[in-house]
């Protein structure tokens, strides 16, 4: 499949798809004509690059994964190097959420010596 089939199918644009060759996430083949030629793996592969990058995961996050799939894995995540991204996104996520949660407090303290006695939404 050309480059424009490949991105109606993945939902991802052909300006997308050739920066992620650019990366070497995708491996472009060259038809007689000089086009680029696709398969089907590589609907999975930008399928993956898709869904990690959508939750937050880099370009580069996602190596591991389209590695593992290359590798002929039935996904992305069972190799040991894509378990450790994981587990790393995850560190990350919790240290977002203790700085967040951090400054909620802050912010929280601030309101309620600014206007004793207000409710915060969700607290009764």
């Amino acid at each position: 499949m050309r480059i424009g089939e490949l991105a109606r199918r993945t939902g991802v644009s052909s300006r997308s798809l050739r920066y992620y060759e650019q990366h070497g996430l995708l491996t472009t083949r060259r038809g007689a004509n000089g086009y680029r030629q696709y398969t089907e793996d590589d609907v999975r592969l930008v399928d993956e690059i898709r869904a990690l990058l959508s939750v937050g995961f880099t370009l580069e996050d996602t190596r591991p994964f389209v590695d593992c799939l290359r590798a002929g894995n039935t996904t992305g995540g069972s190799c040991r190097e894509s378990v450790a991204v994981y587990r790393r996104k995850l560190a990350q996520i919790d240290d977002e959420i203790r700085v967040l949660l951090a400054r909620r407090a802050e912010v929280a303290a601030q309101l309620a010596e600014s206007c004793p006695g207000c409710v915060l939404k969700g607290e009764t």
